[in-house]
């Protein structure tokens, strides 16, 4: 194909195909590997198997802010199936890392045999000694390029009660300006009512339901790698630069993600993979254990943000201010709604540097943010004795016809439509027996969501009947796999508003396994979801991580219909059988 189209003569212009005339963009076709998928054909990264294939894992520090100091591995080196037992630098000191490389645990320990149960014996009986690690800087490329950055590495063993007593100090400091309309000292100063709240979020594991796992078989300067992972063009210069073999001698082949959600873009157990096979001149499949997983990060920062609000004497907001940040990154938005809709408005961030290893979530900073902006307008609108919806209604009306300030980074007619959508399709405003409703609305990565959810109680046990949703995301490309992504990402933000969280002691993280991080059950998941699109002929956008945001607060705004309680703290569950009595 490639040399006939050589020798077509380049055309001066392209006329492309009107969208009223596309036969498959904008209809519904089925994943052609649902059959292999359903009937557990081989499809991901563990189902690899080669001839000769030994099986890796390795050891990794105890703890954020220790390294290696010695391993005494000669009694394990004779345990059954137990090939060898040694130590890896995954990445150089000197090395300016690409933007995924920021795995802390630079140095481990690794095991290799001829299966996984072998393996695993010999990792238990393992002697390591590790020691602290002093603080440090490193070298590390922006996304797309530009000039490294350098990144100050604290040492210490880290806690969440010092990150959140750290996260108050900044809260009362003069933080860093992003945004400032208008004159809001003087808003608030005048202020008939102020309303201020301040809302915080955990660390979150990803939780991938497949381990995280690579094949790796280096012969000479030949490089064959296979598995799940997000990011393979950033990972493979690294590998390449590590094994000292030229990039075009490196062939990654991708399988299934069994579960991404960005943790997957952290492929450091691609280059562990590539390193150990190097060593044991062997075709090798190394494999995480849930434990070594959820101990090694990467986690989702840990966010806090302050949202104050000034009414006037006829309860009109008349200013709006939110201070935010967290460990190690701020989840600020300065430009976001209802940044462009509120007359005096001022947005400041701040950040703490730290040794525990964090990285994209799902939805990044949004996350976070959609659930406390939203859940304070719920505030504000109750303050000001209105209905949630129309309040923000209003504001976004604002934002079109005399908008406030530089721009604001959203289209405020299609936010309206969209809640206007979702206002009609959820039946807002009809009284339900024993049901709550809250709502929230979210704009991130280009895609307008919002969502109602409905709650109740069922023999003291919280029940979710609805959950509606409408979405902006331009030309609906494939509307069954669009629907499947938002139901997804509605059942992933109820289990970890509810019950997601990690904390630290001593750069320990209190959780390991699922027998202590609670994931949503299957019978806890809304019983109806329906999701309504809006019909545009804009350019289509993203849809795997904008539904995810919104219902963290619409879930919360929900609540407090419910129980009569505010939810400022994630994951929700203490509150919510505090406040049940539970």
């Amino acid at each position: 194909m490639v040399t006939a189209a050589a020798k077509i003569p380049m055309p001066k212009d392209v006329k492309l195909k009107d969208k009223k005339d596309f036969k498959i963009i904008g209809t519904s076709r089925k994943n052609v590997d649902v059959p292999k998928i359903i009937t557990g054909k081989p499809l991901f990264g563990i189902d690899i198997q080669r001839e000769g294939m030994l099986i890796a894992m390795i050891v990794h520090p105890p703890a954020f802010g220790m390294k290696l100091k010695s391993v005494e591995d000669s009694s394990v080196k004779t345990m059954p199936g137990i090939k060898d037992v040694f130590t890896i630098k995954v990445l150089n000191d000197d090395y300016t890392r690409e933007f995924f490389d920021t795995c802390q645990f630079t140095e481990v320990v690794a095991v290799v045999g001829n299966n996984t149960w072998q393996v695993m014996n010999a990792k238990k009986k393992l002697k390591v000694e590790w020691e602290p690690v002093p603080e440090h800087t490193l070298k590390r490329n922006a996304f797309g390029g530009g000039t490294p950055s350098t990144v100050t590495i604290p040492a210490g063993l880290e806690s969440t009660t010092d990150h959140k007593r750290k996260m108050a100090e900044m809260m009362a400091k003069p933080a860093n300006v992003e945004r400032k309309d208008g004159d809001p000292e003087t808003a608030f100063k005048n202020a008939g009512n102020i309303i201020e709240r301040t809302y915080y979020a955990p660390y979150l594991a990803h939780n991938c339901m497949e381990p995280m796992n690579f094949f790796a078989h280096v012969t000479g300067d030949i490089v064959e790698l296979a598995g799940p992972m997000q990011k393979a063009e950033l990972t493979e210069r690294t590998v390449a630069s590590r094994l000292g073999i030229p990039v075009e001698k490196i062939d990654i082949q991708l399988t299934r993600l069994g579960g991404g959600f960005g943790r997957r873009s952290y492929a450091h157990w691609l280059i562990e993979a590539a390193l150990i096979s190097q060593k044991m001149n062997a075709p090798v499949k190394l494999v995480y254990t849930r434990e070594d997983d959820m101990t090694s990060g990467i986690y989702r920062p840990t966010y806090t943000a302050k949202y104050r609000a000034a009414l006037d004497a006829n309860k009109n907001l008349v200013a709006f201010h939110i201070k935010a940040g967290g460990i190690p990154e701020s989840p600020l938005a300065a430009d976001s709604f209802p940044a462009g809709a509120v007359e005096n408005y001022l947005a400041e961030n701040w950040t703490i540097n730290s040794n525990i290893t964090t990285g994209s979530f799902r939805a990044p900073r949004s996350n976070f943010i959609a659930v406390a902006e939203q859940c304070f307008l719920d505030e504000v609108a109750e303050a000001a004795g209105k209905d949630p919806i129309a309040f923000r209604l209003e504001l976004l009306e604002r934002a079109i016809k005399s908008p406030v300030g530089k721009d604001h980074d959203y289209d405020a007619s299609r936010y309206a439509g969209v809640l206007k959508l979702l206002r009609d399709k959820s039946g807002w405003g009809k009284v339900q027996p024993n049901i709550s409703r809250g709502v929230a609305i979210y704009y991130c990565h280009n895609t307008y969501a919002a969502q109602v959810v409905d709650v109740k109680f069922e023999n003291d046990k919280l029940v979710i009947p609805r959950v509606c949703c409408a979405i902006d995301c331009g030309i609906v490309v494939n509307p069954d796999a669009a629907t499947n992504l938002t139901e997804g990402a509605i059942v992933d933000g109820i289990g970890n508003a509810l019950y997601g969280g990690i904390t630290f002691k001593d750069g320990v993280p209190d959780k390991n396994n699922f027998h202590s991080y609670r994931m949503i059950r299957h019978n806890e998941a809304p019983r109806a979801i329906d999701v309504h699109f809006v019909q545009n002929d804009f350019d289509p956008t993203g849809m795997g991580e904008p539904a995810f945001p919104p219902v963290f607060g619409a879930l919360a705004n929900a609540l407090y219909k419910a129980t009569g309680k505010r939810f400022y703290e994630q994951p929700f569950i203490s509150q919510l059988n505090s406040s049940r009595g539970a």
